[in-house]
């Protein structure tokens, strides 16, 4: 049903004059987004292979139950600089490109007049991508951050705990990865050089 929904939607998209092309910072807030998504999931795979386990609460070690275990290596190398500094700036790159698509989406009417292009369902997702998940995806990660939860101890204790931010934020990735084999599922049932070309010269 819901892969029926998306491929109607990219089908009233190739039939709609107005909803044929992307405008420049469309396309450019598109690509960074890809790469910047693409360099937080292989920085948060390797961070995950350092310490593949789960917790609820404020604390979480080896020596403490976990909620859940991850089917991975535990591998304590402590070689996990790299990935937690890609991981950082993957995320701020990711905020900053993200606050610049909203802003300009409300400034040029383009999430307005979006609505045509695309189904209730398609709407839907994205709605729940940029409004929901997104903003979760950020205060989970901030309320990880000894720093900055030495300032702001709110951003933890509201959702339980150092531990309990790990926990959802990974659950907010999983949705995310979801959410973006969908996508692709889509763009490739749709046509995918069509819609990657669109992406890339603003045209089908």
């Amino acid at each position: 049903m819901a892969d029926s929904a998306f491929a109607a939607g990219f089908a009233l998209r190739q039939r709609s004059p107005a909803a044929a092309r992307h405008s420049a910072l469309v396309r450019v807030t598109h690509w960074v987004n890809t790469l910047s998504f693409f360099g937080l999931v292989i920085s948060g795979f390797a961070i995950l292979l350092a310490h593949p386990r789960f917790y609820w609460g404020e604390t979480g070690n080896v020596g403490t139950p976990s909620l859940f275990d991850l089917p991975l290596p535990f591998v304590l190398t402590g070689q996990t600089g790299w990935g937690r500094s890609l991981h950082f700036l993957a995320a701020w790159v990711c905020v900053l490109n993200g606050l610049l698509y909203v802003v300009s989406g409300f400034a040029a009417r383009h999430f307005r007049e979006g609505q045509a292009a695309y189904n209730s369902a398609q709407r839907l997702a994205y709605m729940v991508v940029v409004f929901g998940l997104s903003p979760v995806m950020v205060w989970t990660g901030l309320a990880m951050s000894p720093a900055v939860t030495s300032v702001f101890p709110v951003l933890a204790t509201w959702l339980g705990g150092q531990q309990s931010a790990r926990t959802i934020h990974f659950a907010g990735a999983d949705a995310l990865f979801l959410f973006l084999l969908v996508h692709v599922t889509e763009v490739f049932r749709a046509g995918f050089v069509r819609h990657v070309r669109s992406m890339i010269t603003g045209r089908l």
